[in-house]
């Protein structure tokens, strides 16, 4: 658990860390979240989850609460609060505190910021990370999911039938095209018959990921096929391996869906490269520092 909260400009014990009952993203879902993995002390990927982070925000027509630089330092400064090595650090901008009405406020209104750090154990070696079950859900989610809004209550939803499936992850499936959109909390992968890398592209359906940014550049820069494509349910259980990719997840192999065994039933060679690959990316401290 954090120690230390940032809130609206206090850090603060993480027990008396507190929020007005009118925050519009307690009482709308009305704001944006980042999640970035920290490794070594440092947060890896961070210029992309700035990016998005910016892009999520102009989405929904909430300014910045302050400049990226110190928004890092505000991060870091978290991060050190609470001694985190290996972990994650949250952040969460809403529209702030105004008198509830469904309408943006004036536009003088703050922006409410929250920052928490925890430690947290991530995959360390590509040949023993297990593999993993899904089960497939309908995708009930609103209609853009490229913004990285607090509204998550169809992925909770979600996630709870994965859990009380004994499965790690929900994939969440179209129920007019039988397309494969992502998963409650991370992206969706296969590899074909032809041992071609394919993920959805991005678009108002999915999510951008960052790690899945990473991994599309890192198998591109490896040699290994990729194609950013629309795949259905069908071809995800005839496919030669599966896998998912998240900042808490990494790439993790994927040897179940539903009551289909993928492949063989262990992780593949090609799941296995990748995030042997990424687990460079993200131990090199120039990556993780960008």
């Amino acid at each position: 658990m954090s120690r230390t909260a940032y809130v609206n400009g206090r850090y603060v014990p993480h027990d008396r860390a507190r929020v007005h009952i009118e925050d519009r993203g307690y009482q709308f879902a009305d704001g944006v979240y980042e999640v970035i993995a920290v490794v070594g002390g440092r947060m890896v990927d961070a210029a992309g989850h700035f990016t998005r982070l910016e892009r999520s925000l102009g989405e929904i027509e909430v300014p910045m609460p302050m400049s990226r630089a110190a928004l890092r330092v505000v991060l870091d400064e978290t991060i050190r609060r609470n001694r985190v090595r290996d972990g994650i650090v949250y952040l969460q901008i809403t529209r702030g505190t105004a008198r509830r009405n469904h309408a943006f406020p004036p536009a003088d209104r703050r922006p409410a910021l929250v920052v928490t750090a925890r430690d947290m154990t991530f995959p360390t070696d590509a040949e023993t990370t297990p593999g993993v079950k899904v089960v497939t859900v309908p995708d009930i989610r609103w209609g853009r999911c490229d913004i990285k809004t607090v509204g998550l209550l169809p992925n909770v939803l979600a996630k709870q039938r994965a859990a009380e499936a004994g499965a790690y992850e929900a994939w969440l499936v179209d129920a007019a095209s039988g397309a494969v959109t992502e998963a409650s909390s991370s992206n969706a992968w296969i590899i074909d018959a032809e041992g071609r890398v394919v993920t959805r592209p991005k678009s108002n359906a999915i999510l951008g990921g960052i790690t899945r940014e990473s991994v599309l550049r890192l198998a591109r820069d490896a040699g290994i096929a990729v194609e950013e494509r629309a795949f259905t349910l069908d071809e995800a259980l005839a496919a030669r391996e599966a896998f998912i990719t998240s900042t808490t997840s990494f790439v993790k192999p994927v040897v179940r869906i539903d009551e289909t065994v993928i492949g063989n039933g262990e992780p593949g060679a090609t799941t296995r490269r990748l995030l042997a690959l990424y687990l460079a990316h993200v131990r090199d401290p120039g990556e993780a520092a960008a």
